[in-house]
């Protein structure tokens, strides 16, 4: 009797175990397939253009054509002596170095700002955060009739304090700061949150141990925020230079297709753009698409280097 026992047991505890894997294969096929379907969809719209792009740099590839033919490095030799290149380079690393500091700058005053306020908060957060969510190509073209010359609302702002009217996007100095105004204008409120997160991340006992040590308020902000908000401060600065990196619907739609007056606007996305959407020239776009890459991909390794920084 207890041997049909132990042999019922055992039964049941085999049925059970199967059942348990039955459904722990279903899971793990289930699981596979949620991964599966962006997986595909990174590979196809991802990584396929990437080594496509990587191809065609290699290649005199005419968008409108049959003649197409390997010419090696000649597309990178041509990007790296292009005077046009050059210059459109020197445009782009002109907003990265003025518009960078000012966004960290700027999104950490207003972190810290909100960060203190009690009542009213979420809606202030909203305040600053609407800029980021709202359209970028709206947002230009407003930016384009505020500074236009004749009627322009800042323009006639200016009137009142007795400046003359500016040619604002007409002029090759004055134009690549209007377009820096809006870049920065637009990505203060996604730093901003992003700042105000890496802030409620320090521990209060920190400073109440500064407080009884006789800390003064510059001395917690030096002492004990910037180098507890040490990773924040690299995310939100590598982030902002890539964005910066790759502007183009702020240029496109601010100052025009071909960059502003002699081109004193373009950037390296906007230049792309034009030679492979204007000039017809894939393989020389494509080149030009691997070099921003491959700065893009030292800025990341030079994140992960620092975000990997013990923060003492």
């Amino acid at each position: 009797m207890a041997q049909a026992s132990a042999v019922l047991q055992n039964t049941a505890g085999s049925k059970r175990k199967k059942n348990r894997n039955s459904i722990e294969r279903k899971q793990e096929r289930t699981a596979y397939l949620f991964i599966g379907l962006p997986l595909l969809y990174y590979l196809i719209f991802r990584i396929a253009p990437t080594f496509f792009s990587v191809f065609l740099s290699f290649m005199d590839w005419p968008l409108i054509g049959q003649n197409k033919e390997f010419v090696g490095f000649d597309n990178f030799v041509k990007a790296v002596t292009d005077p046009t290149l050059q210059k459109v380079f020197g445009n782009t690393l002109k907003y990265v170095i003025i518009s960078v500091p000012i966004q960290v700058v700027v999104s950490l005053v207003l972190g810290l700002m909100l960060n203190k306020i009690v009542k009213g908060r979420s809606l202030f957060r909203l305040v600053v955060f609407v800029p980021y969510v709202t359209s970028a190509v709206a947002v230009s073209w407003v930016w384009k009739f505020m500074f236009m010359e004749n009627g322009g609302a800042v323009n006639k702002f200016l009137k009142l304090f007795g400046i003359g009217q500016q040619p604002f996007l007409g002029d090759i100095h004055q134009a690549i700061y209007v377009v820096i105004s809006n870049i920065i204008w637009g990505s203060i409120g996604f730093n901003t949150i992003i700042m105000m997160a890496g802030l409620m991340q320090i521990p209060r006992t920190y400073y109440e141990a500064a407080e009884i040590d006789g800390a003064n308020g510059w001395q917690r902000f030096w002492y004990i925020t910037i180098p507890q908000l040490n990773p924040t401060l690299v995310y939100v600065t590598v982030m902002a230079t890539i964005r910066t990196l790759q502007v183009f619907t702020q240029v496109y739609n601010i100052a025009g297709a071909e960059g502003g007056p002699l081109k004193s606007t373009a950037s390296i996305v906007t230049e792309i753009y034009h030679a492979g959407f204007r000039q017809y020239e894939m393989g020389y776009a494509s080149a030009m698409t691997v070099l921003l890459f491959i700065v893009i991909l030292i800025i990341t390794l030079v994140q992960m280097k620092l975000m990997n920084k013990a923060t003492d």
